[in-house]
């Protein structure tokens, strides 16, 4: 299932005006890849997530999920598309404290009112690399592994479109490039639809797809140097 995102416009307001966070902005992203999204601060990278999770109506454009497009669904309808198609990886994993790793998949699925969840969860978890451990806490755990929780969580309910928001930002190089590499192949295997939010240039290369954010405006794909 693809994320498409067709002439997208949004505004804030601003004063006696209205500030201008998406401009015209168009994007196709197809099941099993993997776009990467890279700008500066302030540029509309994330207005974009939040308009293609459905958070924020646009004033002008379109967002389809597969062949459904949201704004023609209702708020509950639409609640329940994001619980079911839409993962979002934050760049801060926001964890329960009290909850234990498997725990924190468990709730994520008994929401949705999905049936032997704590059997996806394990697997899921194992899938990640924490097969073992799946018992511990957030304060028992690294920063890439909680990440790798995160990114887990995300994907419990089977979602066929992956939002992911600077999963890197605050691990050093070696735990950046583990997760940056292990988002690559659960969407490859996955087949879901990846747009991922990043300031990391230095793994761009293995992206299906790169676009540049500037002042509201998503450019043209970039040739990223070492890319194939």
């Amino acid at each position: 299932m693809s994320l498409t995102l067709d002439d997208i416009t949004l505004t804030y307001p601003d004063g006696d005006g209205r500030l201008t966070a998406l401009d015209g902005v168009g994007l196709r992203v197809p099941a099993g890849t993997t776009t990467a999204v890279v700008g500066p601060s302030g540029s509309g990278k994330s207005s974009l997530l939040a308009v293609a999770a459905t958070l924020v109506a646009p004033d002008r454009g379109r967002v389809l999920v597969g062949g459904t497009e949201t704004g023609a669904l209702t708020s509950a309808e639409r609640a329940v598309l994001r619980r079911r198609e839409i993962g979002i990886v934050f760049q801060q994993p926001n964890l329960l404290p009290s909850l234990t790793a498997l725990e924190q998949l468990q709730v994520m699925g008994h929401l949705d009112g999905r049936r032997q969840v704590s059997l996806r969860a394990r697997e899921l978890l194992a899938e990640v690399g924490l097969g073992d451990l799946a018992h511990r806490r957030p304060h028992q755990l690294s920063g890439g592994q909680r990440q790798r929780v995160n990114i887990a969580r995300a994907l419990v309910n089977e979602p066929s479109v992956l939002l992911v928001d600077e999963p890197t930002s605050a691990l050093d190089r070696e735990r950046g490039t583990a997760v940056f590499d292990l988002l690559l192949r659960l969407t490859r295997e996955r087949a879901t639809a990846t747009v991922l939010v990043t300031h990391d240039r230095a793994r761009l290369g293995e992206a299906d797809a790169v676009r540049e954010m500037r002042d509201g405006r998503l450019g043209t794909p970039v040739a990223v140097p070492g890319a194939e």
